[in-house]
């Protein structure tokens, strides 16, 4: 039997590379799915991509209108959420004596702000015993040139994970948090200027894995999908690396 059958998931960010990638593995396994993301094309070509039992929805996690509008469509089609996937996220690289209230303001609200309210906004329409899975970043324990106020951020994203399953023990909610280390995704190819840069910082992400490689969404997307299902009914406040090693040395 499919390990999400009858299961409905809200993934954000989901229009490309993990989250993506996630979409794909929970509707092989059972799942409606829906997914958000901030360019319409993109989310296009995800529902065209997964084919069925997908539902995109327009809009940026920081925009607590957009996520009222992806709830009420949620509402309005299943009237009930067993898993989140509060994925979406991301930020340039920016060094210390260039930071600017900016950039440190659309970093937070799109990788803490927005997940917080993703998370909160969906609690009404959660089931009790579902699962909650929050993309932090192997960043939370290994510095990155240029990435200081992204790495804080998702360093708050952990903090979430452990603090929300106190705040949701009654009901039997779960959430853990996953830390995908440097992975082939547009936003970390999104990370360079140009394109000598982007294949120097690729060589330089993958020398920096054990395993010498870039991973790829779909060996995060399938840490997800444990975590999302009951193979990892005991698995609770836990952050779940998925980095081929490159934070554990």
């Amino acid at each position: 039997m499919p390990r999400l059958e009858g299961k409905v998931a809200v993934i954000t960010g989901g229009s490309t590379g993990i989250g993506l990638a996630t979409a794909q593995r929970f509707v092989a396994e059972g799942a409606y799915v829906y997914i958000t993301g901030r360019r319409q094309s993109e989310l296009d070509a995800a529902v065209k991509k997964v084919e069925h039992n997908i539902t995109a929805v327009q809009g940026d996690v920081a925009n607590l209108a957009d996520l009222d509008r992806l709830y009420t469509t949620v509402k309005q089609q299943h009237n009930h959420i067993d898993i989140i996937f509060a994925n979406a996220g991301g930020g340039e690289r920016m060094a210390l004596e260039s930071i600017t209230e900016a950039h440190f303001d659309q970093t937070m609200n799109t990788n803490a702000k927005g997940l917080l309210f993703t998370v909160q906004k969906a609690l009404p329409l959660m089931r009790d015993g579902g699962s909650i899975i929050l993309t932090a970043s192997t960043t939370t324990v290994t510095g990155v040139e240029g990435l200081s106020v992204y790495s804080a951020a998702k360093s708050a994203v952990r903090s979430f994970a452990r603090s929300w399953v106190l705040d949701l023990k009654s009901r039997g909610i779960r959430v853990n948090a996953i830390s995908p280390g440097p992975t082939n995704t547009p936003g970390l190819n999104g990370l360079a200027k140009n394109e000598e840069e982007r294949r120097h910082l690729l060589a330089h992400f993958a020398d920096m894995v054990p395993l010498g490689r870039l991973g790829d969404p779909d060996e995060t997307a399938k840490a997800v999908l444990f975590l999302a299902s009951d193979e990892s009914s005991f698995v609770n406040g836990i952050e779940l690396f998925v980095d081929g090693g490159e934070a554990q040395i």
